[in-house]
């Protein structure tokens, strides 16, 4: 009797500890356990060192209209892109070089525009990045995806790769965020917490890289009470068999 009370207690310690419950992989929870974040400022995306711009001049002049849209293939729409360079300046056909990194996307579309009203009076110009992307690594869909909307949050574009597996560590995901020349800027925080909306890890920018790295007790866990109980019975049924072969024991 003694061996079947402790296999049937050891059968119950692991079903309440092998399986994912809401606290270990749940979003938004409120628990005094969980860190505490200050929210934060928004801040707009500013161009950096190696971005890339693509954009659009409209005029009334069809001369110069023409001219224009032969230089961008005859698309008359946005065409070729155009690397922010080391020192800061993109290369613009028929302009010197501008000066944009620092700037936020409606700054450097001004700039871009003033630029170009010095040989186009009427000019108006349309400026977007054009890499407005972030990637995802880890125990999530890994991939690159597209910034779709301003103040895109961490939630969106974890629901953009599907969610984080099961297996993901929410404790300690990371964003490296890129600088420009500097040395990029790593955020370590836990994204079940309901703090961290509106503080610093909330919003996801260009050029982010999300990185999830996977439970160190996530190999002891299955993701369905229906798995883990398969993976008991089969278990029990090899201790039984095996344990019918002692004589004595039962």
């Amino acid at each position: 009797m003694k061996i079947k009370n402790i296999v049937l207690l050891a059968l119950i310690a692991l079903l309440m500890s092998s399986c994912y419950g809401y606290r270990q992989v749940g979003l938004l929870q409120e628990r005094d356990d969980l860190p505490q974040y200050d929210s934060a400022v928004y801040e707009p995306y500013r161009l950096q060192v190696n971005d890339e711009i693509i954009y659009r001049v409209v005029t009334m002049d069809e001369t110069i209209a023409k001219t224009l849209s032969a230089n961008s293939n005859g698309s008359g729409q946005y065409a070729n892109s155009y690397r922010i360079y080391s020192d800061g300046t993109v290369d613009i056909p028929f302009l010197r070089p501008v000066k944009l990194v620092g700037l936020t996307e409606l700054e450097a579309q001004d700039t871009l525009c003033k630029a170009f009203r010095e040989i186009i009076p009427d000019a108006d110009v349309k400026l977007a990045l054009y890499n407005k992307k972030f990637t995802v690594l880890g125990d999530a869909n890994s991939g690159t995806y597209t910034i779709y909307k301003e103040r895109m949050t961490i939630f969106q574009a974890l629901a953009m790769t599907g969610d984080l597996m099961n297996s993901g560590d929410r404790r300690h995901v990371r964003i490296v965020r890129p600088r420009g020349n500097a040395e990029p800027e790593v955020l370590e925080f836990d994204v079940r917490t309901n703090s961290i909306i509106d503080s610093k890890y909330y919003y996801v920018y260009p050029n982010d890289l999300i990185y999830v790295s996977r439970d160190s007790g996530s190999f002891y866990k299955q993701s369905s009470y229906s798995g883990f109980l398969a993976l008991i019975t089969s278990s029990v049924s090899l201790l039984i068999t095996v344990l019918n072969y002692i004589p004595g024991v039962w």
